[in-house]
Order: structure tokens, then sequence, then C-alpha cells
């Protein structure tokens, strides 16, 4: 095609244009008609007042680009901002780009119509200008759904924002406040009372790699994570699921230690319940990745949520182990948390230590002798259970225990000297009275018994 009949083309749609003009508010009615035609629902006058504007603006424009093309694309512009205004008014996409399709068509009708009425001779050049005509139309609607996405991730991003906002605000412990507890069940979509629990994973291993980075809603449970520098934190709308669902539902996703809260009922507990489950957290020591249900951890919460008693605790509880060498002082609580976890099992705490029963035995003897202690308490785990407290208290205070392994439970063996001047522990068969056999010896009873009894 060339220059010449190009221009020819243009001037005959320019004329058209010309005509049409002044039947541009009668396009607008017919435009509006058309759109509203296939909305589902009834609109109020207001909303078909906004969309008998936007046509008679939208062709306004359409007729000053054909007219003045030298002035530049002033209806791609329109196209952005009403993108833009139907993104923030919540219009679905598809209603604004029906809208264009049929823009087009009332357009090129009335072209058509007017160009047949006026000069017939010019229809055939009509068919070559269907295409520019058509392309102008995907241009604008191109550029008002471009806008659209960006203005609809913009608002997305800001709720996001909001929602961020608000959890960090319930979980801070400022849910008492009405105003934000109204805000909070309307922009998270949650019952001000209901079944909540807070989880909190530790920083250090993050979740695994793989698409799915976090747990999603599962099991009629919602999970609600934000991203703290320390750890990363869920609000979880429980529904009528247990903490132990809770639990199963976190471990695959988890590389490092976690700390799950109690049940709490409504949203103003959650302060509460973030500090529960961060207190739970912090009693997981050692490698793995271990979740720590609160209530199940309570000795070791509560000497962590009280670190000035904690070592008061430690320091008259277990004294008696401050001469010991640090690495074996380990051991021996290590051996001492493990027999009481085993219910006073030494075999069973000997396969969990890699070691032999005797050194169980050994290093709890070894405490005893330390504290100068009635060995009897230590021997039966119901009356030992505040020693478990007490080296929960040295343990917490930074004397960390590290994990017993073959070569060190062999370590442990070798380091563990009989006290001086203790040799044995013996117990009388007839007076049950418990006996030890010194350096020096002592004198036997009968039936060999070393505690001088007449049994």
């Amino acid at each position: 095609m060339n220059v010449g009949q190009v221009d020819a083309d243009r001037t005959i749609m320019r004329k058209a244009v010309l005509r049409l003009a002044d039947r541009l508010p009668d396009l607008a009615d017919r435009l509006t008609a058309e759109i509203l035609s296939g909305d589902r629902g009834d609109r109020d006058d207001a909303f078909r007042h906004d969309v008998w504007e936007m046509c008679h603006t939208g062709l306004g424009h359409g007729f000053k680009t054909i007219l003045d093309p030298d002035r530049g694309r002033a209806d791609l512009e329109w196209a952005r901002r009403l993108g833009q205004r139907r993104a923030h008014q919540g219009q679905p996409l598809d209603q604004l780009l029906r809208s264009y399709r049929l823009a087009g068509r009332v357009f090129w009708e009335a072209v058509v119509e007017v160009v047949g009425r006026h000069d017939p001779e010019n229809v055939a050049a009509l068919i070559r200008q269907a295409t520019r005509t058509w392309d102008t139309i995907d241009q604008q609607s191109g550029a008002a759904a471009a806008a659209y996405h960006r203005t609809e991730l913009d608002l997305a991003r800001r709720s996001e924002e909001r929602v961020q906002a608000i959890v960090d605000a319930l979980l801070e412990g400022q849910g008492a406040d009405g105003g934000l507890l109204a805000t909070a069940t309307s922009v998270l979509g949650l019952p001000a009372t209901g079944r909540y629990a807070v989880v909190m994973l530790g920083a250090e291993g993050g979740f695994g790699d793989g698409v799915n980075r976090r747990p999603g809603d599962t099991g009629g449970m919602r999970f609600i994570w934000r991203l703290r520098t320390d750890a990363q934190v869920a609000l979880v709308a429980l529904g009528a699921a247990e903490l132990d669902a809770l639990v199963d539902a976190v471990r695959p996703y988890a590389r490092s230690h976690a700390g799950v809260s109690p049940v709490v009922g409504s949203l103003a507990e959650l302060g509460g319940a973030r500090w529960f489950a961060e207190l739970a957290l912090r009693t997981c020591r050692g490698p793995g990745n271990q979740i720590a249900r609160l209530d199940r951890r309570l000795p070791d919460a509560l000497v962590l949520s009280q670190p000035r008693l904690a070592g008061r605790l430690g320091e008259v509880a277990l004294g008696g182990l401050g001469g010991v060498d640090p690495g074996f002082r380990d051991a021996l609580l290590t051996t001492l948390e493990t027999w009481l976890e085993c219910d006073g099992s030494a075999a069973r705490a000997a396969d969990r230590l890699f070691c032999h029963r005797n050194t169980v035995l050994n290093r709890l003897r070894r405490i005893e002798a330390a504290h100068r202690a009635d060995p009897r308490p230590a021997r039966r785990p119901g009356r030992a259970r505040p020693r478990a407290e007490r080296a929960a208290a040295a343990r917490l205070r930074g004397r960390r225990a590290r994990p017993a392994r073959r070569g060190a439970a062999r370590a442990g063996r070798r380091a563990a000297r009989p006290v001086s001047g203790v040799r044995s522990w013996g117990r009388c068969p007839g007076t049950r009275r418990w006996w030890t056999r010194g350096a020096r010896g002592t004198g036997t009873g009968r039936s060999g018994c070393r505690c001088r009894c007449t049994a």
C-alpha cells in the first residue's frame, strides 16, 4: 500500500469521525446499554452514570486521536487511568476488556453507517481501515489491562502489609485494644473468640527447600506466617484440631527447633501465646528439629522464665559440681536428665547414651557423692523429679550439654573416677540401710553386709 492510499484512507476516517462528533452522547448511550445488558445484577443510578462517563470520555479520546494523531495517544493514557480506576473499584478485569470490545464494535458500526450514507463510494476503503481500528482497540485494552494488573498488585501488597501489621500487633499483646480487635476480625476474617495457638520456628534452619516452604492451611487449621529477624512466627486458627495435629502439620517442613504454645481462647490472648511459644522454643537444645510443646516442658520453661532464680537454683542445688571438669559435668547432667526421662531405667538410659549400664550407675553415684546426698531419692524417679529441674536450671544457665556419642561415652567412663573415700555402694539385706565401703575398708556384719549391722 502506497503513501497516497494510506493518506486517502485516513482522510475518509477523519471525515466519518467529524460527522460522528455531534452524535457522541448518543454513541455513549448506546455503548452504556450494551455494557449493562450483559452485566448481572441490578446497578444503581450512580454506577450507570459512572459507566456512561467512562464511555463518553473514552470515545472522545478515540475521536481526538484519529482527528489529530500528532498530539499523541491520549486514548492510551485514558486507558491506563481507567484500568487503575477499575482495579481500585474491585471490578473484574474481564468486564473491563469486554467494554473495550463493545466500544470497538459500536464505533465501527457507526463509522460504516456514516460512510455508507454520505460517501457510499468509499465503503470499500473501510476494509483496509478495519484492521487498523481493531489494532488500536487492542492497544487500548492492553494498556488498560497492564495498568489494572499493576494496581491490583499494589493493592494486594498494601493489603498484605496491613494484615502483617495487624498480626504483629496481636502477637505483641495489643489485642486488648477494642479498635484493633474489631479491625483484626474484619481484615483477617477470624472470630474474636476461638481456638488459637502460636508456632515459633528458629531462624537457624528455616523451612525445607521446595515449592511449599511453609505449612499451608490443612486439617481445618489456618496459618498466618510472619518473618522476624530471629524466628518465623505463625498465628494458627486451630478450629477443631488439637495441638498434636498442629505439630504433625509443622514437622515435615521444619529444619530447626520449633516451639508451640498452649491453646488460647481469643485473639486478645495471642500476645501471651507468642511468649509461650518463644519460651518453648528456648527449651530446645542440641541438634535435630525438636518441636516443643510448652505444656510438656514446664520445668525447663519455668527456670528459663526466671533466669535469676534459675541461676540461684543451679548454685544451691548443683553447686557440688562446680569443681568438676566442665566436659564431664555436662556428661553427668546429661546422664541424669536421660535417666529421669527413662523413668529411672539405667538400661534404657544407657541405650540412649551409647554406654554401658554400669556407666550410668557410676555417674549417678558421682552426682550423689558430690552433693553428699542420700542416694535413695535418686533411685526413685518420682522423688528425684526436683533434681531434674535443678539439672535443667544448671544447663539453661549456659552449661550446655553436648550430645552423647560413643566416643564421648567412652571418654566419660574414663573420666568417671570414684570419689575419694568412696569406692562402692550397697544395701543391707536385713535393715535395708545403705552403706559405703571406703578406701580403708569398713567392718562387716552378717551375710557379708558392711553396714556393721547385726542382721
